[in-house]
């Protein structure tokens, strides 16, 4: 469906290039496109190349002025990082020394010509800066030349770190039989582990330390990896300093999975051990702030009455949702009004202070503050215009054509890499190019380069650049249409609103279709493959596997399905079905069954986890974005957050739609926003 502009839009924004950095950074290289049949025969000598040897060249033949070419013989090298020589590898990097493809070369074989302990040809090939593995390599090659090793020059930087590589186990090895890894560098580098929460270094570390000490550094090993055992355990140690360490660690941990457990316990060692008042703090926050997330009858009492020394930013927001749930209004505002003043200027915590004054009959004071948010573009900006039933203000701002920066720009021979790598499926590698391609630029600059990538189909570079100021009302950049993968006829199909699907997309992975979590989830709309198959099988789709989910047309038709099975489950509401794609079913229905009485922004503050919590409102405000973007005016957020056991039915072409306008604004783009009702600061806004 074509954009419709709504009413009024910001002027446009004129951008020059600094012809000083486009001097430093633009090649001589032709900015002609490259032709289809060049990319189909890369991606062809590209997969021969990954194989190894050299059936690449024949395929590359006619790619010599391609700019990717050199990657083809780095990906052969690569793959044949055992077999090649020092004489290969310096040939590549003289003939390519600032390319990408040869830093990683260099860092790759300087792996290799450690594990072939080729120390000689390691240190001719080495230089500072790769990391903690290689530098740890590079020690070994001097303890192998008959170096000793000083811990200043050689170690401290190392021994700060929390975890090391086992590289570096022969060098620390080595330190220790030097008798440079003295008790007090043992303990400090096992006290910064154990606060980072690395069970594995410390328990390492012990063995070194003097027989009488190592049971204490095991306390802290069995309170990091087991707190129930240690909380049980420290009814026997001692009342010493760093067994008192390992009992508030313990409890620390013990209390975000069961703080009924960690207070059973707190109540037995607390006379046991002479613990100092931070000490003690600390025990009282962690315990206090887990069992706001429980939601215990004393949470509220527990939090009011912390130390000032114990309080802090999670402390009091908790107070906040403990008394939400409670819906205790004069509890609210007295918990916000006990945070700081930059604290209370969150628009979460405006909306509900503005939302208790309203519920204690304070309607002139509420009508103020909600008028202040509601000149934001974001998700309780939306909901406070719609207490005052007003439009909702998106105040967009446009680039203006400038065919001949981008012309210049396009002569960037990083730039050209980059664009090529995305066009030829790498974007992985395609994002390291053009973050080195643009290090240094202006925002002017950026911000070309930004809508150029727009234009090829790179949607993500809009989304990670323009995240700061004037820029977040660049919406066309961030908030795109990609019709080429199908949302809106998938979405339809499945039964869903498109711009709800836009938004859980957006708000999942930025539109990388290469993202991939630590849990495995992947592509656009983050889709387990296990998940995946289920939803294929279910509804008759065909399933190629997990790979299949990095193509954007595969993922956003499974995409859609499955958050439609996840609407379905919920009675239809968008709102739930987020939260259960985010946290997943199970939870959401242990959350309802808790307190599914609560209204729905209630409901949505005292979601126990922060990421979902923060999940559900960017969704929401991301699919009043791309409603107006679809539509020019959209579905208010309020119909949006049905209540909790009431069907929802999905927008018609009939049901009512809300106006958008922009307040009135400076005339020009870098002026700060002059709004009608209040000037918000402009990083609040979608």
């Amino acid at each position: 469906m074509p954009f419709c502009a709504p009413p009024r839009r910001a002027p446009l924004v004129r951008l020059l290039l600094p012809a000083v950095w486009l001097l430093l950074i633009t090649s001589t290289a032709s900015a002609r496109e490259p032709v289809k049949a060049q990319r189909a025969a890369f991606k062809q000598a590209y997969a021969a190349a990954q194989q190894g040897g050299d059936a690449w060249r024949s395929l590359a033949a006619g790619l010599k002025d391609y700019p990717l070419y050199p990657y083809l013989q780095a990906a052969s090298l690569e793959h044949d990082i055992r077999q090649i020589d020092i004489g290969t590898v310096n040939a590549y990097l003289k003939r390519y020394p600032h390319w990408i493809p040869a830093g990683d070369l260099r860092r790759h074989f300087l792996g290799e010509l450690a594990r072939r302990q080729d120390w000689a040809d390691f240190q001719t090939l080495y230089v500072p800066g790769l990391g903690a593995a290689l530098s740890c390599d590079a020690l070994q090659a001097r303890m192998a030349a008959g170096k000793k090793l000083k811990f200043s020059a050689d170690l401290a930087a190392l021994w700060a770190k929390p975890s090391l590589p086992s590289a570096c186990d022969p060098v620390l090895n080595a330190a220790h039989d030097q008798g440079l890894l003295t008790s007090t560098r043992l303990w400090a580098r096992i006290e910064h582990a154990a606060q980072d929460k690395h069970a594995g270094t410390v328990a390492s570390l012990a063995g070194w330390l003097p027989k009488e000490q190592r049971a204490q550094a095991m306390a802290l090993v069995q309170a990091l990896r087991d707190p129930s055992a240690a909380a049980r355990a420290a009814a026997n140690w001692p009342d010493t300093p760093r067994y008192r360490e390992a009992v508030v660690l313990a409890l620390s941990r013990l209390a975000r999975r069961d703080s009924t457990q960690a207070d059973d316990a707190w109540g037995k060692l607390k006379q046991r051990f002479d613990f100092s008042a931070s000490a003690r703090d600390r025990v009282l926050q962690v315990l206090a702030l887990f069992n706001a997330t429980d939601f215990t009858d004393d949470a509220l009492s527990r939090l009011v009455a912390l130390p000032a020394a114990a309080q802090s930013d999670a402390t009091r927001e908790w107070r906040v949702r403990v008394a939400l749930v409670r819906q205790d209004w004069p509890a609210v505002l007295a918990a916000i009004d006990a945070m700081p003043l930059e604290q209370r200027q969150d628009g979460e915590w405006r909306y509900f202070h503005a939302r208790a004054l309203a519920e204690t009959g304070q309607h002139t004071a509420a009508r103020r503050q909600f008028n202040i948010l509601a000149d934001q573009a974001t998700f309780y900006g939306f909901l406070a215009a719609d207490r005052l039933d007003q439009p909702y203000a998106i105040c967009p701002l446009s680039l203006a054509d400038n065919p001949e920066g981008s012309k210049l720009l396009q002569q960037n021979s990083g730039l050209q890499r980059a664009f090529e790598l995305y066009a030829v499926d790498l974007p992985r590698l395609a994002r390291r190019e053009w973050n080195r391609a643009l290090k240094g630029a202006d925002q002017t600059t950026r911000r070309l380069a930004v809508d150029l990538a727009n234009r090829k189909g790179w949607y993500d570079r809009a989304i990670f650049a323009l995240s700061h100021g004037e820029a977040l009302r660049l919406y066309r950049l961030r908030f795109p249409l990609a019709s080429q993968d199908g949302v809106v006829p998938q979405a339809e199909e499945a039964g869903i609103e498109p711009a709800w699907a836009y938004g859980l997309l957006r708000a999942e992975s930025a539109w990388m279709s290469d993202a991939r979590s630590a849990a495995d989830a992947r592509g656009l709309m983050q889709l387990l493959p296990q998940t995946a198959a289920l939803v294929a099988r279910q509804n008759g789709m065909v399933w190629g596997g997990g790979d299949t989910l990095y193509d954007p047309t595969v993922n956003i038709a499974l995409g859609t399905r499955y958050l439609a099975q996840m609407s379905a489950r919920f009675g239809g509401s968008p709102w739930l079905a987020s939260a259960a794609y985010n946290a997943g079913p199970n939870r959401v229905d242990q959350w309802l069954q808790s307190r599914g009485t609560l209204p729905p922004d209630l409901f949505i503050a005292t979601m126990p986890f922060k990421e979902t919590r923060e999940y559900v409102a960017r969704v929401m405000a991301f699919s009043v974005i791309y409603d107006w973007r679809l539509h020019g005016s959209v579905t208010a957020m309020s119909s949006r957050l049905n209540a909790i056991g009431t069907a929802y039915t999905p927008p018609t072409t009939l049901s009512p739609r809300k106006s958008v306008q922009c307040p009135v604004i400076a005339e020009t783009a870098h002026a700060p926003a002059k709004h009608s009702r209040n000037n918000p600061p402009a990083a609040a806004s979608l």
